[in-house]
């Protein structure tokens, strides 16, 4: 009923910029929260940036000063502009969603998309 669909990984050098991408899809009534999690190899899931109820923003310390969360509304897609990439900032990067549809809300997750610093 709901697809996330992110973009935008890939292969970087050390202190290299990348932007993801995650759209939206569906029966969509109103977006609550939308936001970015990631998961490195033998770690567990962590959030790295979100928007929360009435706009504002979180972030996870390792990431502050270097990514910013926008979002276009119209769009119902939010991106993860990464600069000054670290190679610990490595991992499948995954798209999270509060979302209603007509009857009920639903916690969407998007496949992931690759994200890997190394020179």
């Amino acid at each position: 009923q709901v697809q996330l669909v992110e973009s935008g990984g890939g292969l970087v050098q050390p202190g290299g910029s990348l932007r993801l991408s995650c759209a939206a899809s569906g029966s969509i009534v109103i977006i609550n929260a939308m936001g970015w999690y990631r998961q490195a190899p033998g770690k567990q899931r962590e959030s790295v940036a979100t928007f929360i109820r009435g706009g504002s923003t979180n972030y996870t310390d390792s990431v502050k000063g270097r990514f910013t969360i926008s979002r276009d509304n119209a769009k119902n897609t939010v991106y993860l502009q990464m600069n000054s990439l670290k190679p610990e900032d490595t991992a499948v990067y995954y798209c999270n969603a509060d979302v209603r549809i007509p009857d009920r809300w639903l916690e969407v997750w998007g496949q992931g998309t690759a994200v890997t610093v190394s020179s």
